[in-house]
């Protein structure tokens, strides 16, 4: 199911929003023009990710330092430790998320 999460310009270039959808708590990310969106929270001690510092499609988690890679959830940290990915769609002005 696809649920609105945003505006295509609620974000610039390189920031990121925690977005609520379905009882998911979702961290949209614009890069390059494009969103991408991962579980909000770190698998390390539930850090949020959406609060995170973004380098291209890096986020470093804002308590430990953990880091994910935006395009497909895995850590860039620790092997084989993941965030759940979720696909976007933009259609017109409305950024949706599928969950």
């Amino acid at each position: 199911m696809l649920v609105k999460v945003a505006n295509v310009n609620d974000l610039k270039d390189g920031e990121a929003k925690v977005v609520e959808a379905k009882g998911e708590t979702i961290a949209l990310f614009k890069v390059n023009g494009q969103f991408f969106a991962v579980h909000n929270t770190c698998m390390h001690m539930g850090g949020p990710l959406g609060e995170g510092s973004l380098d291209n499609t890096i986020v470093t988690c804002p308590w430990h330092g953990w880091q994910y890679e935006i395009t497909t959830g895995n850590c860039q940290t620790v092997q084989g430790v993941s965030v759940k990915r979720f696909n976007v769609k933009v259609q017109g002005n409305d950024v949706l998320v599928e969950v």
